[in-house]
């Protein structure tokens, strides 16, 4: 999409980047040219590391799609969020006396039902929601739009590893709940109280496997049509409204 149709802030240029990453601004993602080099592109790579952003290296091609402008090779996109931590997270609610739910997106990339979901999440009192540093859907003017604002209300931790993030949940006390079709078990006949982190898959092929072997307990929904899987925000909000239904029984 070409700058003009689109209103997110981005920066061009390796040191312009630098300073911005420098003075804490939230980068979403960079876009480096290949084959790019010298002194300032190596002082740019061990901070995009240091502070976990995600970068990709791609055609110049692909980088004059983008802009028009001299973007000497460096194309940033910034995030209209600040990023939180879920090693910070989680300690305060236990000892705000809090029952964690923790939503985990594994590849949902298509920005409209990323923005559903995380309306919906803040709705159904979701502590935080969990997405990897590649493959997730871009936190852009659209997300903004589609989420009703609700990207600005519930804290999103981006995870340069879901699985020690999974792993770390689950060492914290937190029970993992896969939401998929290999089951048997319909969500509503699970425990879904106490301590959870609810894994949502892509629409594509689910949750990934490697994923799948941290989860303690997995469940599906009933389909009773012809049409065999639901829109995975939609899938999100009745998983969510399960678990909050079964702690407002309580």
């Amino acid at each position: 999409m070409r700058e003009q149709e689109n209103k997110q802030e981005w920066i061009y240029g390796l040191r312009p980047l630098i300073e911005a990453v420098n003075s804490g601004k939230e980068v979403e993602k960079v876009l480096i040219q290949k084959g790019l080099g010298g002194n300032t592109f190596h002082e740019l790579m061990p901070l995009l590391k240091e502070n976990k952003i995600p970068y990709q290296m791609v055609p110049l091609e692909k980088l004059n799609r983008v802009t028009r402008k001299n973007h000497q090779g460096i194309v940033a996109y910034l995030s209209p969020v600040s990023f939180f931590q879920i090693e910070q997270i989680l300690p305060s609610l236990y000892e705000e006396g809090k029952e964690p739910f923790i939503l985990v997106l594994d590849r949902i990339t298509d920005v409209r039902n990323f923005g559903a979901i995380l309306r919906t999440a803040h709705s159904a009192g979701v502590h935080a929601v969990l997405i990897p540093d590649k493959g997730a859907a871009s936190l852009n003017p659209g997300t903004v739009k589609s989420s009703a604002g609700a990207i600005y209300k519930i804290p999103i931790c981006r995870e340069h590893n879901l699985k020690d993030a999974l792993a770390y949940l689950k060492n914290s006390g937190l029970r993992i709940a896969a939401v998929t079709e290999k089951t048997e078990t319909l969500h509503f006949r699970e425990d879904l109280k106490g301590p959870l982190a609810l894994i949502m898959g892509s629409e594509g092929d689910g949750i990934s496997a490697g994923y799948m072997k941290f989860a303690d307990l997995k469940v599906k929904i009933p389909m009773l049509g012809e049409i065999e899987s639901l829109n995975v925000s939609v899938a999100a909000a009745v998983l969510m409204y399960e678990v909050v239904r079964q702690r407002m029984e309580r």
